[in-house]
């Protein structure tokens, strides 16, 4: 193979919990490994908290081996109880089918689904083999597997046990065991990978595996991702951060991992870029002495900004923020501002020709006619990147962007969109 995956994995972070390390160590280096980890489509977009798995996919697929990208269209029918403290909304099967084709989408951004290499990654659906079960045949020859003390032992479903756990969600860890037992005996897959919060399943899937055949299988999770300040990883006061450019804009989503702390940046470096050791020992000297330049911030911004979105919205994104860092909004091209300030409080005005004060006023710039005129005679307020200190300033004088905007700041900060209807 390429590369000690393992070897990079370990000096990532990468490896919280593994079955058999030495002996899967051996299967990799000695030829091309089949894994696979699951995704269900609890939502129509995958949010930050599946990079993790996805790229370790692609490190796996970079390594020489094959991986399998599987979206749970039978299991999202079910839900995981792993990591949840109650009960999941149970979506119908139109949901399900359509959000699983979003996520087939976005894990081709990710893996190289080519025919023509040896190891080219390949999607599944656990629904192909889940959605024709006979209940009685299941029952018989999987169920019989596992016993109820072995399901209740493991962490997915004695954390549930206090408030309930329905049997639907029960029997997720059989449904799941069932998965690698399938692609085991179809796609010859040995490995499996997921989170940390997996691991009953995983396991319980290597025992189904090694009571139903004579094949050797392995189990890797991943760690929690987890931020130094306790606070939620892949959060924002928005919401989620998603991959989907429609629910986090790329320049938001830049903005995300430009903020990363001090404290965070080489560790999430290390999960989410594919840059080499020594680089990354680099930005973390960088980190050490010049903080201020916040080098290894923005190395991390561009570089998952770019896997994810790609290179030209990556360089929107580099465009957005330098306008709105230097001030030269007029430099923005109209889907850019769209981008940029949509977030920021808008109004639409039906009037062509508006009076500069009265606009702070009706935008919520200013609270009272009296601070819209201190804050234009102090220099406070810029449209459209240009400081205004004429009272008498009308909206028809000070011109719009992309034939639609003006873009108000109050102070250094304080955006405001007017659009022209």
């Amino acid at each position: 193979m390429n590369m000690d995956i393992l070897k990079d994995l370990e000096f990532r972070g990468l490896l919280h919990q593994i079955t058999d390390r030495e002996g899967l160590d051996k299967k990799l280096n000695e030829e091309r490994v089949v894994l696979y980890c699951g995704f269900d489509p609890t939502a129509d977009s995958l949010h930050i908290g599946s990079l993790l798995p996805i790229l370790t996919l692609r490190r796996f697929q970079l390594a020489g081996h094959i991986p399998l990208a599987l979206v749970g269209g039978g299991t999202g029918l079910i839900g995981d109880p792993s990591g949840k403290a109650n009960e999941r909304t149970l979506n119908g099967p139109e949901v399900v089918e359509a959000w699983s084709q979003s996520i087939k989408n976005q894990l081709s951004r990710f893996l190289d689904f080519s025919t023509e290499i040896e190891n080219g990654a390949e999607l599944v659906n656990n629904y192909d083999w889940l959605g024709s079960l006979n209940v009685i045949e299941f029952l018989r020859d999987v169920g019989k597997n596992f016993t109820v003390n072995y399901m209740l032992a493991k962490d997915s479903v004695d954390s549930r046990i206090t408030k309930g756990i329905s049997f639907t969600e029960f029997s997720y860890m059989i449904l799941q065991s069932y998965d690698f037992l399938k692609l085991n005996e179809m796609k010859y897959c040995s490995v499996q990978i997921g989170g940390s919060d997996q691991w009953g399943n995983i396991t319980a899937g290597l025992e189904l595996i090694g009571k139903s055949t004579d094949r050797r299988a392995f189990g890797v999770t991943l760690p929690l991702v987890t931020k130094s300040d306790g606070q939620k990883f892949g959060k924002t006061e928005g919401g989620a951060i998603w991959l989907d450019a429609n629910k986090t804009s790329p320049y938001q989503f830049y903005q995300f991992w430009l903020g990363t702390a001090d404290n965070d940046v080489i560790r999430f470096l290390k999960y989410f870029t594919f840059e080499s050791q020594e680089e990354i020992e680099r930005l973390e000297a960088e980190v050490q002495n010049e903080p201020g330049k916040r080098e290894a911030q923005k190395v991390l911004a561009r570089e998952v900004t770019k896997l994810v979105h790609g290179g030209e919205a990556l360089e929107s994104a580099l465009n957005i923020t330098a306008a709105l860092f230097s001030g030269d909004i007029q430099s923005l091209s109209r889907a850019e501002i769209e981008e940029a300030f949509k977030d920021v409080p808008s109004t639409t005005l039906a009037e062509d020709d508006v009076a500069l004060i009265d606009l702070l006023i009706s935008v919520g710039a200013a609270p009272s006619k009296r601070q819209a005129r201190q804050d234009i005679e102090s220099g406070a307020v810029t449209v459209n990147g240009v400081k205004v200190t004429d009272l008498e300033a009308t909206t028809n004088q000070l011109g719009r962007l992309g034939d639609s905007y003006l873009i108000i700041r109050r102070g250094k900060k304080n955006y405001f969109l007017v659009q022209f209807a």
